[in-house]
């Protein structure tokens, strides 16, 4: 009797041993994820689409309420539109619409192209737009020759009180790079 009394709580124990590990190994899909992003050209919602399917994340596109022209993004001209916000730092673009409900979700993507060596400013808008205070922020970046580190220092730098990972530059990141990423994030 003792035996089989000593198996049982083996058994039991082994059972809540192992849901607590699958509960810290939760993968993103589990945890709720949203991936969040901009793209003035498209580059970086590819790289979005990407992201959301090895995440399991749902994609939610920043959209601004005036959509950038090529005339806008003219990084050459100092009168564009995009330079002109860059050059603000109080710049902040209107969005289309105000959103995805937020509440749900456990886990933020955040993509953009690198404008300056930083977010673009319709990203500040997105951030300042939601309560993401106890959500977990991952930066995602598309650049034509910037690295990604100033920009993440920037946003955690601007909003300290948020939880931000390292973020990443995925230009052309396969679908084997960007699961490593992923499960790394855990």
């Amino acid at each position: 009797m003792n035996k089989l009394l000593l198996t049982l709580a083996a058994i039991v124990a082994f059972g809540f041993t192992a849901c607590a590990q699958k509960k810290d190994n939760q993968s993103m899909e589990a945890r709720k994820t949203l991936v969040a992003y901009f793209s003035a050209t498209g580059t970086t919602a590819r790289a979005a689409k990407a992201l959301a399917e090895v995440s399991g994340g749902t994609l939610h596109e920043i959209v601004p309420e005036k959509t950038y022209t090529s005339a806008d993004l003219d990084w050459h001209d100092q009168q564009s539109r995009s330079s002109v916000e860059m050059n603000d730092p109080k710049s902040r673009p209107a969005l289309k619409a105000p959103g995805t409900d937020l509440s749900a979700y456990e886990v933020v993507f955040i993509g953009y192209p690198i404008w300056w060596d930083q977010a673009p400013r319709v990203i500040n808008t997105f951030i300042e737009s939601h309560d993401l205070k106890g959500k977990t922020l991952v930066p995602f970046a598309t650049s034509g020759g910037s690295g990604i580190g100033n920009s993440v220092a920037k946003l955690k730098q601007s909003y300290p009180d948020l939880n931000w990972k390292d973020g990443k530059l995925l230009n052309r990141a396969d679908r084997a790079t960007l699961q490593q990423w992923v499960e790394s994030l855990k």
